[in-house]
């Protein structure tokens, strides 16, 4: 679905539910601010009300350079046809600064397979004819994957794969699914506290709705935690696993795990942060360490296939 040549995400970019919970005059201080410290991209899920393309496009509209990533927008929340409109006007009107990422979200239909309606709705999607003006700078899609197919589905249909809360060991194993041409992002959790007790509990409050849904069960079982490790808010070795705490030269180092397991970028998600606040001056501190400085650039969103 177009060539994504020419589109660097950089080594680490910001993942934020923070937005959800601010106004607009707080959100837009705060990209621009993000675009000024060097941060290449803002990742932003779609999950508490805030429509996915119109939030982008307050994103891309409040900077000039900042890349924005839709990091998911929910399948089941429109149809493709409408997903593929806004996508090809945000394509059009912010070139090489949009990446529409599309997951299994929403309230799911009865007997369908995330994996099949994630195909059928590339397939619509793929073969949409619109009056719309194609852009001269193509649609950026990746998919949110975990799974083996999913991840083959994201290696061969688009540029490649958004993987959320998982583990290092994941990353190599998403890595030799996807090959070298495809691109990885991974999302991870962090949290600036150095009292295991206290950075435990932060953690195992913001996994609960993952650690009790069905598919995130499934997708833990599957990365190896038994059932006894995942009740009862997890156990140690999964919140550490899932969440790096600790002082900022730990938690940098545990994150750049993920860029030697194989990932081309790293979303980094500040969590412990009270709705409604920023997490600005943690993402100065990540910021500091993580940025060009650091030469991991990454390499960049690759050609879809």
């Amino acid at each position: 679905m177009g060539d994504l040549d020419g589109l660097d995400l950089g080594g680490f970019g910001i993942y934020t539910f923070d937005f959800e919970h601010q106004p607009a005059a707080l959100i837009r201080e705060s990209v621009r601010e993000l675009e000024e410290r060097g941060w290449p991209v803002v990742w932003i899920p779609e999950l508490m009300g805030r429509d996915a393309f119109t939030h982008a496009g307050y994103l891309l509209s409040s900077t000039r350079r900042l890349r924005v990533v839709n990091g998911i927008a929910q399948i089941w929340s429109r149809q493709a046809r409408y997903a593929y409109g806004a996508a090809l006007l945000l394509a059009d009107a912010y070139p090489g600064r949009h990446v529409l990422g599309l997951g299994f979200g929403g309230v799911p239909q009865p007997g369908v397979t995330p994996l099949a309606a994630m195909a059928g709705y590339l397939d619509e999607m793929d073969g949409i004819e619109t009056p719309n003006p194609r852009p001269e700078t193509p649609i950026r899609r990746i998919l949110a994957a975990y799974g083996p197919k999913m991840l083959e589905l994201a290696r061969d249909r688009a540029a490649g794969a958004l993987t959320y809360h998982v583990t290092v060991a994941h990353t190599a194993r998403a890595r030799e699914i996807l090959g070298p041409g495809a691109f990885l992002g991974v999302e991870h959790a962090v949290l600036f506290e150095r009292d295991p007790a206290r950075a435990r509990a932060v953690a195992r409050e913001h996994l609960h709705p993952y650690l009790t849904s069905p598919y995130n069960i499934a997708k833990f079982r599957r990365l190896g935690y038994p059932d006894e490790e995942i009740a009862n808010g997890g156990s140690d070795r999964l919140v550490d696993d899932l969440v790096f705490w600790g002082d900022p030269d730990t938690v940098v180092a545990k994150l750049r795990g993920h860029v030697e397991a194989g990932a081309d970028h790293v979303a980094v998600q500040v969590i412990g942060i009270e709705p409604g606040r920023s997490a600005m001056p943690q993402w100065r501190m990540l910021g500091d360490a993580l940025l060009p400085a650091s030469g991991l650039t990454g390499a960049g969103v690759r050609p879809t296939a």
